[in-house]
């Protein structure tokens, strides 16, 4: 038995582990990381990175079919998957490498193995106790599955689609947000048959539901079906595929079911309860400082309650670098962290949604929509859509949501705006290249300042 100190021990190295680590390095730490699988996490391996360049792939497959509209003659002759998963690999691979020698060049302590705490300063990993002044919990998490829904077989979860050698003539997706649409995006695109399946009310039911609504509207248009406010009752599998009933008695038969309920946090085995930290439901309570009940214990990323982001995980392990060295950092409102959805047509958000924003604020809230219709560089890009601005009468700019193609580029703009409480007034007078989609977000702030242009 060894023993190794250090100013921070970090458990777990996806994005908020390795941001927490990196960041308390620049500020003069000494760090240990410990990851059980590959630095990089869920988002580098199993989620983000590997899924969007798929759904880059299916991007490619609908421009190579619709080619002839834009004067191209060129032959939409299939999906070769091998190689779409080789572009995928390869991708991950990169990002991959550079992640490992960045720590590395960095000086960061990597210790592979599974680690858990014994106290409140100390996680050990085999025969290694790393004692840390503190320690940062940042484990991730995993794809949940429904109380009795084995996943085994053809009823498969997002990671087990990321591996699919095969693309399904048909397939079932139970549940329609983020990873739902995304994966019933890219199967569409490479020519499935998908239905989702909906328990709420609409499919994204996380967005303004007239993103919802739009959205809906554009996945019949593609072919895709959904079912809304329908219960999953069970499955059965055999040579066929499988067979899923709903609560009302209806029974629908394809190739695969994807499960895609949500994520829990992967915080089972590694000591927390041992050592006092209070969890709910697997996640970690914590303070304004991302502490947790336990003094000199935080936790961080996908197992502290709220959004599942990558991007929301990193700002954390930025933010509870800076809180530990005692810089005080400013946090971001979870309300007020963009949100991107990478399906066809893609949504993007930040801010309240306008329902929301009447909740708080009452009749005080106006909205206003632009169509993407009237915007060159959309109508070139072949995409329908709109952007939704929501301010506060008089007063700034409390949400911004999109539909349309590549409308995730416009979402860092719309969080300068949001988070900067920028009043429509503010944002019209700023001047956006043309022809841009970037345009959009001028003429809708131009539309609610009362000096709308092109507005009929």
């Amino acid at each position: 038995m060894s023993e190794q100190n250090f100013d921070l021990v970090v458990l777990g190295g996806g994005s908020a582990g390795y941001a927490a680590a990196l960041r308390a390095i620049q500020l003069g730490s000494t760090v240990a990381l410990v990851e059980k699988d590959k630095l990089g996490g869920t988002c580098l391996h199993r989620g983000c990175i590997p899924t969007k360049a798929m759904l880059h792939s299916a991007e490619v497959a609908d421009t190579a079919r619709d080619a002839a509209k834009v004067g191209i003659d060129a032959e939409f002759t299939g999906v070769n998957i091998e190689r779409v998963g080789e572009f995928r690999d390869g991708i991950v691979a990169s990002k991959f490498k550079g992640l490992t020698g960045l720590l590395k060049a960095k000086k960061v302590q990597v210790y592979e193995g599974e680690g858990k705490l014994t106290s409140p300063t100390t996680v050990q990993v085999g025969d290694t106790a790393l004692i840390g002044k503190n320690v940062v919990v940042a484990t991730g998490s995993y794809p949940r599955s429904l109380p009795g829904l084995d996943i085994t077989g053809n009823v498969i979860t997002s990671e087990e689609a990321l591996r699919l050698d095969w693309v399904p003539q048909r397939a079932i997706v139970l549940g329609g947000g983020v990873i739902g649409l995304e994966f019933a995006s890219v199967w569409r695109s490479f020519g499935a048959e998908v239905t989702i399946i909906e328990g709420l009310p609409h499919l994204a039911p996380n967005e303004d539901e007239d993103i919802s609504k739009a959205l809906e509207r554009a996945y019949k248009k593609r072919g895709i079906a959904f079912k809304l406010g329908a219960r999953f009752s069970g499955v059965t599998q055999d040579d066929s595929g499988v067979h899923v009933s709903l609560e009302n008695g209806e029974t629908l038969d394809a190739d695969l079911l994807l499960v895609a309920v949500g994520r829990g946090a992967a915080t089972e085995g590694i000591g927390l309860e041992d050592v006092g930290v209070t969890t709910d439901r697997g996640f970690v309570p914590v303070d304004a400082g991302l502490q947790t009940n336990v003094p000199g214990v935080y936790a961080i990323g996908d197992i502290v309650p709220g959004l599942q982001l990558a991007h929301r995980s990193f700002q954390q392990g930025i933010f509870v670098a800076e809180q530990i060295a005692g810089l005080n950092p400013v946090a971001v409102d979870d309300a007020n962290i963009p949100k991107i959805t990478y399906c066809e047509p893609e949504i993007a958000s930040v801010g309240l949604s306008e329902a929301k924003a009447k909740e708080l604020h009452g009749d005080v809230v106006t909205t206003y929509d632009y169509n993407l219709a009237g915007n060159a560089k959309s109508s070139i890009l072949g995409g329908a859509g709109f952007v939704k601005m929501v301010r506060l009468k008089d007063g700034p700019i409390v949400g911004v949501h999109m539909i349309g193609p590549r409308v995730g580029e416009l979402v860092t703009e719309a969080q300068l705006i949001v988070n900067w409480e920028a009043y429509p007034e503010d944002v019209a007078q700023l001047v956006h290249a043309h022809p841009t989609q970037g345009e959009t977000l001028g003429e809708a702030a131009m539309a609610l300042a009362g000096r709308p242009l092109h507005a009929i």
